[in-house]
């Protein structure tokens, strides 16, 4: 019965890959079952499962030198580091992290310019980074309990989550061609600038993903377990550039709204529990207004999820479900989108602005040669 579901669903996900490639794929390869880049998907996140269990597994066995850490001092205070760093702990964070990072933008840099094309199997630069990847979680692993420290004794706790929300932002922008910004209309973002992002993004997001991914010591709060296990995720995305599954849309809508869970378990159990409606609400209407529409479900559906939303608000902000809550809160809803779209034409601006300055700049630099050569006698 289990293989016969996970045989549906591997169906079903290569359907949505194959759209596009139809015509550049044998018959044999469109075979779902021989889809590698599909099977390393699903064992990918297997292994996300499974060392985010041995995480939470052996966690207690960090509480001694916990206990031994500073206390809280305030909203930007990040607890999880040691009290009297070293040297050594701080050298071991950085190198690992450098290493890491250079790899895998080596590997990037590598399929950029050898690669260069989409394949539903395996490039041997997915398996090298896939790979890449496993051992760095396993070192990282290690490091927790070794010397514990992560890049967090030396770097805000702003930096990390700042990372992360410019990523959620170019995602945004790089969609827009595909699903709209707003309700499935397009925003007024110049194609050159969609273009820059989906030839570098993968740079930046593979710094986002490694810089936060090497910030946390590998510790077992649920708010860590979560944040570790999408950070597995978007490695695992990461590393299978090039290949079909990499951007089908149910895949990367699902990275997308995984935030949601995060954030929201992140917000209850470690900062505030007042503070979870803000991300869950925030991150569902980004969902409703524009993630959903990748799917092309039909208005109906749309209807439908929109008034089970509405009506879950009612229930939390009349206080009902949630009490404490009133109707005051509700502006905390509209936050998360506003920054992330105010953001997102703030990055298309300042875009237009320096691609405005490149064009003046060639066009004064074509006249002066224009002009010199117009001075030279005949």
């Amino acid at each position: 019965m289990k293989s016969l579901l996970c045989h549906e669903v591997i169906v079903y996900i290569a359907k949505d890959s194959d759209t596009n490639i139809m015509a550049s794929t044998s018959a044999g390869s469109n075979n779902s079952l021989e889809r590698k880049d599909i099977i390393a998907l699903f064992l990918g996140i297997a292994f996300s499962v499974l060392f985010t269990g041995l995480i939470w597994l052996t966690g207690p066995l960090l509480i001694p030198k916990e206990s031994t850490f500073l206390p809280d001092q305030g909203a930007l205070w990040y607890f999880w580091k040691l009290a009297d760093p070293t040297f050594w702990t701080r050298f071991v964070a950085w190198s690992t992290y450098i290493l890491h990072q250079v790899t895998i933008w080596g590997l990037i840099y590598y399929a950029q310019t050898r690669v260069k094309k989409y394949t539903t199997s395996l490039h041997l630069v997915n398996v090298l980074a896939l790979g890449a990847n496993a051992i760095f979680i396993f070192i990282h692993y290690i490091v927790t309990y070794t010397t514990y420290d992560g890049l967090a004794q030396d770097v805000s706790i702003l930096s990390s989550q700042g990372s992360v929300i410019v990523l959620l932002v170019f995602v945004l922008i790089m969609e827009n061609n595909r699903r709209g910004m707003f309700f499935g209309k397009r925003a007024p973002i110049k194609k050159e600038f969609t273009k820059f992002l989906r030839k570098y993004h993968g740079y930046y997001f593979a710094w986002a993903v490694i810089f936060t991914f090497h910030y946390h010591p590998m510790t077992y709060t649920i708010g860590h377990l979560w944040g570790f296990f999408y950070t597995f995720l978007l490695m695992l995305q990461g590393s299978l550039f090039y290949t079909r599954i990499h951007t089908n849309k149910y895949w990367m809508v699902l990275q997308e709204v995984l935030v949601l869970i995060h954030g929201t378990i992140v917000a209850y159990a470690v900062q505030s529990s007042s503070l979870w409606t803000m991300f869950f609400y925030g991150f569902l209407l980004m969902f409703l207004i524009t993630q959903v529409y990748a799917f092309g479900y039909k208005r109906r559906t749309r209807v439908i999820l929109w008034i089970i939303t509405l009506t879950s608000l009612a229930l939390v902000y009349s206080g009902i479900l949630v009490p404490g809550k009133n109707w005051f809160d509700l502006n905390e809803i509209i936050r998360i989108p506003v920054i992330l779209y105010g953001l997102a034409f703030l990055f298309t601006f300042i875009f237009l602005l320096i691609y405005g300055i490149k064009l003046l700049l060639k066009r004064i630099s074509m006249k002066r040669s224009s002009d010199q050569i117009a001075e030279i006698p005949n």
